[in-house]
């Protein structure tokens, strides 16, 4: 393979590590050679998650964090220096998505932590490993975003919003810390993860996917992984500040949020 799509030796953080989408890549990254710092909310998660991950042959470690929570974010890039020396890649990969029937029936907490998750955390850890990548001379910052950030319906509107302000950060932060550290999104279709669980297998999903997704379905979780690998490489060397949609071509109404 081309040595330019290698993230072999690289050392990664990925939030949200332990569930769905963030425990592929951690396995498809350390499957590819890459040393991962494995973060989510729960300790004992994040150490299963990371233990796993050493079957492959590279280093692996668990540091629990809520990414809302900035105390605890400092601490998540603490650590991660510590145990590595230098971090080559992050993938601000958590997030929360709850649903409300009404937006008049969306509580503040509810507002508050959705935002927090999606948007204040991903920034302040963005900028404090980003900051770092830049006094190092190189590094790369994949923002996992989504298409309700341009689509976003009625029943998660808070949801699209914070992705919409995560789009607008990442080509902020490329500018930032640019051109040492490239900055860039992906932006989700429907993906089979636990938060999907309760819609993605639905007939009513399958219909509005048939009618209105060109590959006629949503993706496994594990056909994102490509497209990390990708943007954490050489490979994409000239890609910064760009949000990469990734959501099967979605060209209709597929409701919900």
């Amino acid at each position: 393979m081309d040595g330019r799509f290698s993230v072999e030796g690289k050392n990664l953080i990925i939030t949200g590590g332990t569930r769905g989408l963030g425990r592929a890549f951690v396995f498809g990254l350390a499957a590819a050679g890459a040393n991962v710092v494995v973060s989510s909310r729960t300790a004992g998660a994040c150490e299963a998650i990371a233990a796993e991950a050493r079957r492959f042959g590279v280093r692996a470690i668990a540091v629990p964090c809520h990414v809302g929570r900035w105390e605890q974010v400092e601490e998540l890039v603490r650590r991660s220096y510590d145990e590595f020396g230098t971090i080559d890649g992050l993938v601000n990969n958590a997030g929360k998505a709850p649903v409300a029937p009404r937006m008049i029936d969306i509580s503040e907490p509810l507002f508050d932590a959705t935002v927090a998750v999606n948007l204040k955390g991903p920034f302040r850890l963005a900028c404090l490993v980003g900051d770092r990548m830049k006094r190092a001379g190189a590094g790369v910052i994949v923002n996992i975003s989504s298409g309700s950030a341009r689509a976003p319906g009625t029943l998660a509107p808070i949801y699209g919003a914070a992705k919409a302000g995560l789009n607008t950060l990442t080509m902020a932060l490329a500018i930032e810390y640019g051109p040492e550290v490239r900055v860039n999104a992906i932006g989700l279709g429907p993906t089979d993860t636990d938060a999907s669980a309760g819609w993605f297998h639905t007939d009513e999903f399958r219909d509005a996917a048939r009618r209105g997704i060109a590959l006629k379905r949503g993706a496994a979780a594990d056909e994102i992984v490509g497209t990390v690998v990708y943007l954490l490489s050489d490979a994409s060397s000239f890609t910064s500040g760009a949000v990469l949609d990734v959501d099967g071509g979605i060209y209709g109404a597929l409701g919900g949020g």
